[in-house]
């Protein structure tokens, strides 16, 4: 009943900038918390950051400073703003969303749906 669905990835050299967008559509709860995720390769699935439905936002030490999540209710889009990208930023990016309350950067485990991610890849 609810559909995701990342956009904005790309290939940018170090230094650089993109800005992901979450469009979810269906029934979404009001009061929703999403979430940014990302893999790379031969790596487990991390968090990178989250959103709750009233604005609070929790990021990975990892991005901290250089990530910016936002979220436009209206639109029902989620965005991450990366700034200062590195190699090691390198991964497929998932928004997932989740009714539940939300007081720490959780695992993937804790949402319930997920978009099909889009590629970040970021060069030396």
């Amino acid at each position: 009943q609810v559909q995701l669905v990342e956009s904005g990835g790309g290939l940018v050299q170090a230094g650089g900038s993109l800005r992901l967008s979450c469009a979810a559509s269906g029934r979404t709860f009001t009061s929703n918390s999403t979430g940014w995720f990302r893999q790379a390769p031969g790596k487990e699935r991390e968090p990178v950051a989250a959103i709750t439905w009233n604005g609070i936002t929790y990021y990975a030490d990892s991005v901290k400073g250089r990530f910016t999540i936002s979220r436009d209710n209206a639109k029902n889009t989620v965005y991450l703003q990366m700034n200062s990208l590195k190699p090691e930023d390198t991964a497929v990016y998932y928004c997932a969303l989740t009714s539940r309350p939300i007081e720490i950067l959780q695992p993937g485990g804790f949402y319930r749906y997920w978009g099909q991610g889009t590629q970040v890849t970021v060069s030396s």
